[in-house]
């Protein structure tokens, strides 16, 4: 049978799923975060140089524990959304989505017909390597598949009551870094500004009926739930290690 997105299902229910990102090859990795509790994980293929062949195991070494894998492909392009979706991935999340004709292109890429045009291939270990009937794995994929596209950009807001009228668009993801750079405060993520627009799009999203995600410290974290974020990504496993090693050695250090 075909894995159930539970992450999608989530935020269908309107709860809160918390999530961080993967940028390790190591499966171990996630399979850690999963045991620790974590809904899901996104595989940061925008930010990380990574085969795919480690993306698949990744993606597998989720699966063991029962974290939901979502990538972020390095762009809004119809091979690299194939290919995170038929290496297994339930999600896809897709930077610099700016515009409506963009917007539509994303899900083209991340949904068969009749939604889409998603290259199709029955034997793909997204579709149990064809041991799978065909035409409920189409469908179980359409309706499974969570899709994620960035509002990082001016431009971007600009167009979001647009975007916001595509059905097939799960969740708007907010990218403040990148979003402040658009806004010529680049590193300000604590700007007047930016939060501002942050806000912006956080109502605009919810009022349209979808989920809205963003990166959050742990302090911030309870903040972003009440103002009704779902889709909520924390560290990363490289940050992790940093943090908790950089705290570990600190404190070994003042102990002698």
């Amino acid at each position: 049978m075909m894995r159930k997105n539970k992450l999608k299902n989530m935020l269908k229910n309107g709860e809160c799923a918390i999530g961080t990102f993967a940028k390790l090859t190591d499966p171990a990795a996630v399979e850690i975060l999963g045991l620790s509790g974590f809904d899901f994980f996104v595989l940061d293929n925008e930010h990380v140089g990574m085969s795919r062949s480690d993306m698949q195991s990744v993606i597998r070494g989720g699966d063991a524990v029962g974290i939901v894998p979502v990538v972020r492909v390095r762009e809004n392009s119809p091979v690299e959304i194939l290919q995170a979706l038929d290496a297994g991935a339930l999600g896809v999340q897709v930077p610099n989505v700016d515009t409506f004709e963009q917007a539509t292109n994303l899900v083209k890429s991340s949904k068969y017909s009749p939604l889409g045009n998603r290259g199709f291939s029955p034997t793909t270990r997204a579709a149990s390597y064809g041991l799978f009937d065909k035409m409920e794995f189409i469908k179980e994929s359409n309706e499974n598949t969570l899709v994620v596209a960035h509002c990082e950009t001016v431009e971007c807001i600009n167009n979001l009551d647009e975007i916001l009228t595509i059905k097939e668009i799960d969740v708007v993801f907010i990218g403040p870094m990148d979003l402040s750079q658009s806004m010529g405060l680049i590193g300000q993520g604590n700007h007047p500004k930016v939060l501002d627009a942050v806000d912006t799009i956080i109502k605009k999203v919810l009022e349209a009926g979808k989920s809205v995600g963003t990166v959050s410290t742990v302090a911030d974290a309870q903040s972003f739930i009440e103002r009704g974020v779902q889709y909520l990504l924390v560290g990363s496993d490289t940050g992790f290690i940093g943090t908790s090693a950089k705290d570990i050695v600190a404190k070994i250090k003042i102990a002698r």
